[in-house]
């Protein structure tokens, strides 16, 4: 039998079959490029949805600056975007110190590459943090609300005090909520747990409206002047009389003491996507920082690993000023 030879082509054993590489770029770099311009179009689609849902609805959306005004250690005073801001801050920060890392990896001072890189992780884990810290208030909330028949909200302020807001806590009067035992996952048919009760009940909250004059009813619907609409005393009473249906406290994804619903489930969706590639980011961070504790690349003579990971945490940063934008900002 005659075996027929294989001519050489000269690229066996290569990444590339042949010709210069693509944007002069190693394959692992050109493959982080393709994951990362596939991710911010998926992005975009959530920031789309976004905008088009707040357009809808944009009489009715929350007022950022009533929603994000939570500062640690701080409770009761009203710092409106300073946490976020500082946040923000962060996270561009160790953008700046990753920077820093790559280009000490290509001068190969693996003792600048490792400090600069612990501050990006360290920044990127106080960034997590932070968020997780806001997560907890938002869901919590502050002042709580009344939810109408049509899934709308009405807040309470003080009229003698510049309409400043207050809570249904100090709304309400009367006899407290009867107490009853919780329903638990392992009682009845069904097995499911029953929510936590509100710490106040509707018939409180209208008795204790209708006993304190000086308390009004404010809605969602924004005015000319692009503030909350405040409704005249007896307007307040009807709307609370025979509106409302409920009692709200905090938000998720059903109910949203802020406003719209719809804004807490964007919230939580399109925070929640980008602070799992923050925490992604941080765990390959800590996994290429031991490599460079290690010596692994300084053996290899190239930080190109450093390299690679720096271009997906400097599009994590990009990402969180477009998130920033659409919901603190705008």
């Amino acid at each position: 039998m005659n075996s027929t030879a294989v001519a050489s082509t000269g690229t066996e054993g290569k990444l590339w079959g042949g010709g210069n590489q693509p944007l002069k770029a190693s394959y692992g770099k050109l493959m982080m490029w393709f994951f990362i311009l596939s991710d911010a179009l998926t992005f975009s689609g959530f920031l789309a949805a976004y905008g088009f849902s707040r357009f809808k609805y944009s009489t009715e959306w929350p007022i950022a600056d009533e929603v994000f005004n939570h500062f640690p250690f701080l409770h009761g005073v009203d710092a409106p975007m300073f946490y976020v801001a500082l946040m923000t801050f962060i996270l561009i920060f160790s953008s700046v110190t990753m920077v820093l890392a790559v280009d000490a990896g290509h001068q190969m001072k693996k003792n600048k590459v490792v400090l600069y890189m612990a501050l990006t992780i360290l920044g990127g884990a106080i960034f997590v943090g932070s968020q997780a810290w806001e997560w907890a208030n938002f869901i919590k909330g502050e002042y709580g609300a009344v939810e109408t028949r049509s899934g709308s909200i009405l807040q309470f302020v003080d009229a003698n005090n510049d309409n400043k807001r207050i809570s249904i806590e100090d709304v309400a009067m009367g006899e407290s909520m009867s107490q009853r035992e919780k329903h638990n996952a392992n009682e009845g048919i069904w097995y499911k747990n029953e929510s936590n009760l509100p710490t106040v009940s509707l018939d409180q909250v209208k008795n204790g409206f209708a006993a304190q004059p000086n308390l009004l009813v404010r809605t969602m619907t924004l005015n000319e002047e692009r503030e909350k609409t405040v409704l005249d005393r007896q307007t307040s009473l009807e709307y609370l009389n025979n509106r409302g249906v409920g009692i709200v406290q905090g938000a998720n994804l059903t109910h949203n003491e802020y406003g719209a619903p719809l804004f807490a489930d964007f919230f939580f969706f399109i925070t929640g996507f980008h602070g799992f590639h923050v925490f992604s980011g941080v765990v390959i961070l800590c996994i290429i920082f031991f490599n460079v504790l290690l010596g692994t690349y300084e053996r290899r003579g190239s930080y190109e690993m450093v390299e690679k990971v720096g271009l997906y945490w400097h599009f994590v940063d990009l990402v969180w000023v477009f998130v920033f934008t659409f919901f603190y900002l705008v």
